[in-house]
């Protein structure tokens, strides 16, 4: 009797989860479509950043302000993104690729946006050398190197953002499912040369300090100049600038802290290759992975699939679920990618079942948290009349930011300290 009640019990698991399977499978494979070509993205940033070692020398403090201008470029145009993909969904924006006052007030703010954060970042990075009693360069120089790298990443990533979210839309796909993974690899990919090329500009102009000060104090008038306008350009512009900003600002600290904690385990970074290489894999595809959870949720919310509830039902559960099976099988993934590239450019890594364990445990014990941080952000912007898309994206992915590398150097630490 007891076996005949485990084969049902085993039976009815395994339909359910077929017919889960069945219902959201295209959910799943277009999210797991955008994880791997966001995968390599974050490969080549990984490798890039294995690579600085002359600038992390030459300029010291500099990769305090990696992982916040990382997590920027996909807060900000994450953002745009989802709201681009919420306003094609409900018909505000043409699907057509035209220009109109809704988009261009969607291209302004996110354009003034990277600008302020830039500047705010390389107050920032400043302020956690001297906290984590670092060394680091003076704060005219991360200023102009964040504000310069901002600008760089803007020129390229405002048509990537735009580009993506129509013709996902066009084709058919979900742009929630689609446009934050792949526009978070362009910025990862992006963001680490637009860094190395304000550190040769930077060069250029320590030829003569006062051509260095005016500089700073031109970029920096601009920009305010340029926010004061844009804030009162509408009413569209105003709301987007009111509600970003302090949540982005927030963000570029959690940003600067996540720097903080990758600066303090430098050492250990650097004799393990490998590790260096998995971390902007390991924080894309986590940023990645929730930014679909965070703009599903803020679509569901929107059309009323999802209901604010203050425990997770229904559709926000079915959210869930896709998350852990799209980390189930990514996290494995971008270890076996880390270790592949360590060992294909000659460095030692760390071991195939070291970083499968290393990448796939992190990976599901930031899940665990990320999901019910995000629901939670989701609702509670949502019952406050706070536009989600403009809230959840930005501070999911900062706090993922955050915490993915204090759980992946732990997680690190802990596993090779019981296989040594």
């Amino acid at each position: 009797m007891k076996d005949q009640q485990k084969k049902i019990r085993s039976s009815l698991s395994t339909s359910a989860f077929t017919d889960f399977y069945e219902e959201h499978k295209s959910i799943i494979k277009e999210g797991l479509i955008a994880l791997l070509i966001c995968a390599i993205g974050d490969l080549c940033a990984g490798i890039i950043l294995g690579r600085m070692t002359f600038f992390l020398e030459t300029f010291p403090g500099l990769l305090v302000i990696v992982p916040g201008a990382i997590g920027m470029r996909g807060n900000i145009f994450g953002s745009f993104a989802s709201r681009l993909s919420t306003n094609l969904h409900i018909g505000l924006i043409s699907p057509e690729f035209e220009f109109s006052e809704q988009l261009n007030y969607n291209i302004y703010s996110s354009f003034v946006l990277t600008l302020v954060l830039s500047i705010f970042l390389g107050i920032v990075g400043k302020i956690f050398c001297i906290l984590l009693h670092s060394p680091s360069m003076n704060l005219i120089d991360f200023i102009l190197i964040c504000t310069l790298a901002g600008l760089i990443s803007n020129l390229i990533m405002l048509p990537i953002t735009m580009f993506v979210s129509f013709k996902s839309f066009e084709h058919g796909w979900d742009p929630d499912n689609i446009t934050s993974p792949i526009i978070a690899a362009f910025g990862d990919l992006f963001t680490l040369p637009a860094i190395i090329a304000s550190t040769y500009i930077l060069k250029a102009l320590n030829y003569n300090f006062i051509v260095k000060d005016v500089a700073l104090v031109v970029i920096v008038v601009a920009v305010l100049v340029a926010f004061a306008y844009c804030y009162k350009l509408s009413d569209e512009t105003k709301t987007i600038l009111k509600q970003s900003t302090p949540i982005l600002l927030l963000c570029s600290f959690l940003g600067g802290s996540a720097g903080g904690i990758l600066n303090s385990s430098v050492e250990t970074l650097l004799t393990n290759p490998s590790l260096l290489t998995l971390i902007p894999l390991f924080s894309g595809e986590s940023g990645s992975l929730i930014s679909i959870l965070g703009a599903r949720l803020s679509s569901g919310l929107h059309s009323g699939l999802v209901e604010p509830f203050r425990r997770p039902q229904g559709e926000a559960v079915h959210n869930f679920i896709i998350s852990y099976i799209l980390a189930i099988i990514i996290f494995p993934v971008i270890g076996l990618l880390a270790e592949t590239s360590s060992l294909g450019l000659g460095t030692i890594g760390v071991g195939f079942d070291k970083i499968l364990l290393i990448s796939t445990l992190s990976g599901l014990i930031l899940v665990t948290i990320m999901v019910f941080v995000v629901y939670y952000i989701s609702t509670v912007s949502y019952n406050n009349n706070l536009d989600p898309d403009n809230i959840v994206i930005p501070i999911s992915t900062s706090v993922t930011d955050s915490i993915s590398s204090l759980i992946l150097i732990s997680v690190s630490l802990l596993i090779l300290s019981i296989f040594i």
